[in-house]
């Protein structure tokens, strides 16, 4: 007589997920600002060991999903912050935006699981559970126009791991970040899982020694950029007087001396209180603060305009003379946050752009674009969200450097901001390139083309950094061929996994005849 494998009770099911979620959120530890990049290595591991190799493609997916919402329920509780800008009109919708968001982005971990346990058999699943869930994380910024925050590799950020950005970038180091957690728990016996340890080991060892030693930068320029930070809070930014306070903060920081004069001045995203078509004096005032510096000073700032019936988001260029030379519209914008989705293809395009402004939202430009900054060379400005996405770096003729403005003070003061920097940073290191970062709240920021913070102004200080533009790196392997010899890592990975279950199933038929 056969018997049935009885059921787990609602209550053990409840108990396994939460003990998955509970992995989850301790794999979110490694994530800025803790850093603690063993913890999401060693939870990483004990997820692989966990799961059970022999069960349902519908049974990983499930714990996948309790993983992956545990993890992004931990790394992204950020998301709340923007809600409570006003509490008493927002707040209500903050825990909804927090689930929705957790519980919507680990589907791509349950079917990363799913695949894995459909795709493969035993212990071969864990490979192509590695395989699949890189692959999901590199598709994350694609799908719905995108949103690769809190990728696992993103915990190898300020380590000498994150060298390994310059070749293969952020799906590379999760793929790192799995693999060396994966190793130990392929084993079926103790002495093969030390073997995986130890092999664990000598790889994390050895790209250590790897990322330490590429150190190799070239020499600064001669000019100097001073990046503002005016410290306005959301909460107060637009609030009775403060938009001429902060304005007038801005001005005395652009026109502090220094010694040498900077050739450029940064002002962060959406720093002016008035349309760029409606400046009255403003733009004067600040041609006079940049002058205080010399003729050749340029200003570079964050404001918002309209064309008709669309407003944008924007970076404009002003000289000594009040004159707009350059301006960057915002291409790659919020969903739902800066505007709209398929409001023109539902209202037609005139009212869209009304519409989308009505809620607080943009229209978007025409895509990545140089800024001609004449003796700074070429700059691809970035503004704010655009920075999380390594494919607007690679949109352009190759820069001499990256310019990023944002207004981190939507993010909070816990997690978000220093996130933010994180990805910064590891643009920096897929590119090659410098990236100057000034931000309204912090952290404002000066990195070279290793990723490493020559200067920075912490979140929630008033002031500004002068710094010389650091040199560019020759063009990386990353800024080449992009996510290309990943994409082909994780293709080799999952067809190896099917092979080997059709040679196992091919085996097996012939052992039973």
């Amino acid at each position: 007589m056969t018997g049935n494998r009885p059921s787990p009770s609602k209550a053990a099911r409840w108990s396994l997920l939460l003990g998955y979620g509970a992995i989850g959120t301790v794999m979110a530890a490694g994530q800025a600002p803790l850093g603690w990049w063993w913890a999401t290595i060693c939870a990483a591991a004990l997820l692989f060991y966990s799961l059970p190799v022999h069960a349902t493609p519908k049974e990983w997916g499930w714990r996948l999903w309790a993983a992956g919402t545990g993890y992004f329920g931990a790394s992204l509780f950020w998301i709340v912050e923007p809600f409570f800008i006003e509490p008493e009109r927002h707040g209500w919708m903050a825990p909804f935006a927090l689930v929705l968001m957790a519980g919507g982005l680990a589907l791509f971990w349950a079917a990363s699981g799913w695949l894995a346990a459909r795709l493969a058999y035993g212990r071969g699943r864990l490979p192509a559970l590695v395989g699949g869930i890189v692959g999901f994380e590199l598709l994350r910024g694609w799908v719905f126009t995108g949103f690769p925050w809190a990728m696992l590799g993103h915990v190898l950020v300020g380590t000498p791991f994150m060298q390994l950005a310059a070749l293969g970038g952020a799906g590379a180091l999760s793929l790192l970040v799995l693999v060396v957690a994966l190793l130990p728990a392929l084993g079926s016996r103790l002495p093969q899982r030390m073997g995986g340890f130890a092999a664990s080991v000598v790889l994390m060892a050895g790209l250590w020694v790897w990322g330490n030693a590429q150190t190799d930068l070239p020499p600064p320029q001669d000019h100097v950029i001073r990046l503002a930070q005016p410290n306005a809070p959301q909460s107060e930014k637009w609030q009775g007087d403060n938009p001429q306070r902060f304005f007038n903060r801005l001005l005395d920081q652009t026109a502090a001396p220094a010694d040498p004069a900077p050739a450029l001045v940064v002002w962060p995203e959406t720093a002016v209180p008035f349309f760029l078509e409606y400046a009255g004096d403003g733009l004067m005032m600040m041609a006079q603060a940049a002058h205080e510096h010399g003729p050749e000073t340029q200003l570079a700032f964050g404001v918002q305009r309209y064309d008709g019936a669309r407003y944008f988001n924007s970076l404009a260029v002003l000289d000594i003379t009040a004159q707009v030379t350059q301006v960057y519209d915002k291409h790659h914008l919020v969903p739902f946050g800066e505007y709209v989705p398929l409001s023109e293809f539902l209202l037609g395009t005139g009212l869209a752009g009304f519409a989308a402004q009505v809620l607080s939202g943009y229209s978007a430009g025409h895509g990545p674009a140089l800024l001609d900054m004449g003796p700074l060379g070429q700059a691809l400005p970035l503004i704010c969200y655009e920075s999380i996405f390594p494919r607007h770096l690679r949109g352009t003729e190759r820069p001499d450097w990256v310019l990023q403005v944002t207004n981190d003070a939507w993010f909070g003061e816990l997690t978000g901001p220093f996130q933010h920097l994180a990805q910064a940073r590891l643009r920096a290191v897929e590119q090659g390139l410098p990236v100057l970062r000034a931000a309204n709240t912090g952290v404002s920021a000066v990195i070279d083309a290793r990723g490493g913070l020559v200067a920075e102004l912490g979140l929630g200080e008033t002031g500004f950094i002068d710094a010389l533009l650091p040199g560019a790196l020759p063009a990386t392997l990353y800024a080449r061929y992009g996510d290309i010899p990943v994409w082909g890592l994780v293709v080799l990975i999952l067809s190896g996994a099917g092979a080997a279950r059709r040679a196992r199933r091919m085996e097996s038929g012939v052992n039973t005849r």
